[in-house]
């Protein structure tokens, strides 16, 4: 497989203003420094506790929000990836590197360049409620992409939103009705079915199941593993709820206070996880049987605020295996085999890395 999506530490702050001028006085690190990649055609799972910054950086990623800092590529081939490299260790000030970055790293577009990568990516918000226009007809609220984008008018484009529509599950008489008339999964449907009218490559699905009920979320499921395989899409899988990532995903991300703890095939997460902090997620899973008990306790301590995160490993405060060394030290990702990448120094010290 080869990537479509890679990221290169990734920042993303948010200001805090304060005092009689309204000076910037700290930031909310939400994403600090994420480097990963999303292959062609899979399914990546994000997970981790609320306000762990999820969302941040799936909005970052489609540039809804402008990164502080890092690289963001884009379908990017891996030779022009790798001269981007060797120009940033040799010279990072180089008119020829910044014209690469301009040309290849999305984390750097302005205007039309931002307009046309929108065709590329797509998002489908958690609530549809508030992510819906209540004021537009979903024919309007559909097709608005095609129109904002070029791509049809007129007949063509109720015709290429119709065939949208069915494909998702939905018939024509919803056509002249608006959002509130349909039912909560309904509306996420249209809502799957504007994210997809102008056929993009890369779509980021932000707990698109949390606000339907249990047999809706089932149907949406397999929803998306049918539009995946029928449009060749690629997601990106946002949610904190461990069962359906575990259904749904190729591979998935723990992410931590702004930052990947560890990475690897969904297998390898569900049943051999390394990092403590995945070891508690996977063990905070609810097991459908009053006779059996978990082994592990579920965490303990509240998370660190992400203006003031602790120094080191920002895990180590909550963290039974925490040493000396990761109050002091940030662990970096290393691969622990078998594509598993982990940042943790005990797992590193027992593995003999």
């Amino acid at each position: 497989m080869t990537s479509l999506l890679e990221l290169r530490q990734l920042k993303k702050y948010y200001p805090i203003y304060g005092g009689v001028f309204k000076r910037r006085v700290a930031s909310v690190r939400a994403v600090d420094g994420v480097s990963l990649s999303v292959e062609k055609g899979e399914c990546f799972g994000l997970v981790g506790e609320s306000g762990c910054g999820k969302t941040t950086l799936g909005k970052t990623v489609l540039r809804l929000l402008r990164p502080d800092a890092g690289s963001i590529y884009f379908g990017v081939p891996v030779d022009v990836t790798e001269q981007i490299d060797r120009l940033a260790k040799k010279d990072p000030s180089s008119l020829a590197l910044r014209k690469l970055r301009r040309k290849y790293d999305i984390a750097t577009y302005l205007g039309m360049d931002l307009r046309r990568l929108r065709r590329r990516m797509q998002i489908v918000y958690q609530d549809p409620t508030t992510s819906l226009d209540p004021r537009m007809l979903v024919k309007d609220v559909v097709g608005e992409s095609l129109y904002a984008q070029g791509l049809a008018k007129g007949e063509e484009a109720r015709k290429m939103v119709m065939e949208i529509l069915e494909r998702v599950g939905m018939s024509e008489r919803a056509l002249f009705r608006f959002p509130h008339e349909f039912s909560g999964g309904q509306r996420q449907r249209i809502a799957i079915a504007r994210a997809l009218v102008s056929h993009p490559e890369f779509v980021i699905l932000d707990e698109p199941t949390s606000a339907v009920d249990v047999s809706v979320r089932a149907q949406l499921l397999n929803l998306f593993q049918d539009l995946q395989k029928e449009f060749g899409l690629t997601y990106m899988f946002i949610s904190h709820d461990l069962g359906i990532v575990e259904c749904i995903s190729d591979r998935v991300g723990i992410m931590y206070l702004g930052k990947i703890v560890e990475y690897s095939s969904t297998e390898q997460i569900f049943h051999t996880p390394l990092h403590p902090y995945s070891q508690a997620l996977i063990a905070s899973v609810p097991i459908p049987d009053p006779t059996r008990r978990k082994e592990r306790a579920p965490l303990t301590g509240e998370v660190p605020s992400p203006v003031n995160p602790p120094l080191g490993c920002r895990f180590h405060p909550r963290c039974p295996l925490a040493m000396d060394i990761c109050k002091k030290v940030e662990p970096q990702l290393l691969d622990a085999g078998n594509g598993h990448f982990v940042a943790c120094y005990a797992v590193s010290q027992s593995s003999g890395g």
